[in-house]
């Protein structure tokens, strides 16, 4: 008899959690709040259902053949980047050609989630479900929690003295829908990642004036890289990665900074890093051009409010605000459990690679999409989902959950004496992470194996970017196109592109030509050199304090 699972959510990561359950002969059940799928990507006029939607015009900053599912490549016409209409077209897309729909109880709140007496022995979970006033009661024998990071909205009012006071309209980014509303105002927008720079850019034109509020700065990065290729494509890459665990941080910090601000000067235009703060990127195409046009003032933090205006940490006051608009994130819970899980799930230091609570004595429990990765979380929940069901199934184990638990309590209390850094709060290597997961499946692609079977795909793999269909080309899961679709990715990410083309123009060979010609010398030689290394490698590797992130590494070469 199949296991049953519980799907809690169905945006992005329920809809793969959905697909893997049936690859794996589970019995999916999904329950959604809402009456449709898609999650944050479904658009609507308003938030008062209290759910986070994206706003109207967001655009995604992960190009398609980065972040779609692994064995469901986008069609060749969509864009690269594309708005949440598009982008919902392929989820429902996805959705359709798995037959996932008949799965899904739309309109269905979870109410609670709870271990059943015999937990021990069986890993089975009690689920109180409420659709339309009626509750039901259901056992099953897995549960995954597919409801992300966006729940809550992070209002931190209590930091910004006066602001009681202010008469003005204040509000959370998740409110935010269209810029018309805000014609002729003075905007204030408090918080600088990829959120506050693309509604304080969209502002910027109907707005009178925006006032961007920022504490630590940040790196820009644009959609697109040299020659006009998508950013993610050129930076996310095995030979990068391979690099980065060798050079110095300093020197590849020293390499970024030195690119970075040869496309403006991050310091010139007031967004360079405040000395003693963690580094910061976000993608943006249009910031630095309104910030040059003045459509946009950057300003450091604010130090207190007035009825009508702000008065910020350098003593400069902007008089007369209308709106301030905080974009400033948002915090998870998870209502339906109870103590002491409820409280444990929010700590990733608690989650077995950040998926399976660390407190439980049966691995039946999956926290799928509560992931900061740089790069692709489309591309890393159905990795979790994966593993999750595996898992579940009993064909893939984690250690002993004592053990874990008191590793994971250890490090807590190092981090609050200070004697380590809290690393949970960073953002995943993307590489990194997605090899771990793939690992403990058994679908991490292996390069020397790829070279001595299909040298031409070893190279597309090894020095091309690393899409998530190399986590189809082995292994449980294995999918029969995913070698094609590696060697025509570039093809779909040009083909919306090429829509004038201009007879009998002449161009020097194409760099995939060389690529071509030298790929197999290269692609040995690093080879060669990796295996006859690696013991120095692991030496040199272990002495170095920082890992380099994808964004760094490209910068080299």
């Amino acid at each position: 008899m199949a296991k049953k699972v519980a799907v809690i959510g169905a945006g992005v990561s329920g809809l793969s959690s959905i697909k893997c359950c049936l690859d794996e002969d589970l019995e999916p059940t999904c329950f959604e709040r809402s009456n449709d799928i898609g999650g944050l990507w479904k658009f609507t006029e308003s938030s008062k259902d209290g759910m986070t939607r994206v706003y109207k015009s967001l655009v995604t900053n992960v190009c398609k053949e980065m972040s779609c599912y692994s064995d469901f490549p986008f069609q060749e016409d969509y864009p690269n980047f594309m708005n949440h209409e598009k982008f919902w077209d392929y989820l429902q897309e996805f959705a359709e050609h798995f037959d996932l729909l008949k799965y899904i109880q739309f309109k269905t709140t979870v109410c609670s989630i709870t271990k059943r007496p015999d937990f021990f022995t069986t890993g089975q979970w009690d689920v109180v479900t409420e659709t339309e006033g009626k509750q039901n009661r259901a056992v099953f024998d897995a549960v995954m929690v597919c409801t992300g990071h966006f729940l809550n909205p992070h209002l931190p009012l209590e930091a910004f003295p006066g602001i009681h006071k202010f008469k003005g309209q204040i509000l959370h980014s998740q409110e935010y829908k269209i810029p018309e509303v805000f014609q002729g105002k003075r905007v204030l927008v408090i918080g600088l990642g990829n959120t506050g720079g693309d509604v304080a850019v969209e502002l910027s034109r109907t707005a009178a004036q925006v006032l961007l509020s920022t504490r630590t700065g940040t790196w820009v990065f644009g959609r697109s890289s040299d020659w006009g290729y998508p950013y993610n494509m050129m930076v996310t890459r095995r030979c990068y990665s391979f690099i980065a665990q060798v050079l110095p941080s300093r020197f590849l910090n020293w390499i970024q900074e030195r690119k970075l601000n040869k496309r403006f000067n991050h310091e010139d235009y007031g967004l360079s890093i405040t000395k003693g703060k963690q580094a910061k990127f976000i993608v943006n195409d249009e910031l630095p051009s309104c910030i040059l046009c003045g459509s946009i003032t950057i300003k450091t933090s604010v130090m207190e409010f007035t009825e009508t205006s702000a008065v910020f940490e350098d003593r400069t006051v902007e008089e007369n605000i209308d709106v301030v608009i905080f974009t400033t994130g948002y915090t998870f819970s998870f209502p339906f459990f109870e103590e002491p899980l409820k409280s444990l799930c929010t700590k990733k230091i608690f989650l077995y690679k950040n998926v399976f609570p660390l407190n439980l004595e049966r691995a039946t429990l999956a926290i799928v999409g509560l992931l900061s990765l740089k790069g692709s979380i489309l591309s890393g929940t159905e990795l979790q989902a994966r593993w999750a069901t595996r898992v579940f199934k009993g064909l893939c184990q984690i250690p002993p959950s004592q053990k874990l638990m008191m590793e994971a309590t250890k490090k807590e209390q190092l981090i609050k004496r200070g004697v380590i850094k809290d690393s949970n709060k960073d953002k995943l290597d993307y590489i990194a992470y997605m090899d771990d997961i793939a690992a403990c499946i058994g679908t991490k692609p292996s390069i020397p194996l790829l070279f001595l079977k299909d040298p031409r795909l070893a190279w597309e793999v090894f020095f091309g970017p690393c899409t998530p269909y190399q986590y189809r080309l082995m292994g449980p899961g294995k999918w029969d196109g995913a070698r094609n679709a590696i060697l025509t990715q570039w093809d779909r990410t040009l083909k919306p592109l090429k829509t004038r083309i201009v007879p009998d123009s002449s161009k020097p060979a194409s760099k995939s030509h060389y690529l071509k010609t030298w790929g197999a010398p290269v692609l040995l030689a690093s080879l060669l050199l990796i295996c006859k290394y690696s013991f120095f490698l692991k030496l040199v590797r272990d002495k170095l304090q920082d890992r380099m992130s994808p964004y760094l590494v490209s910068l080299w070469g």
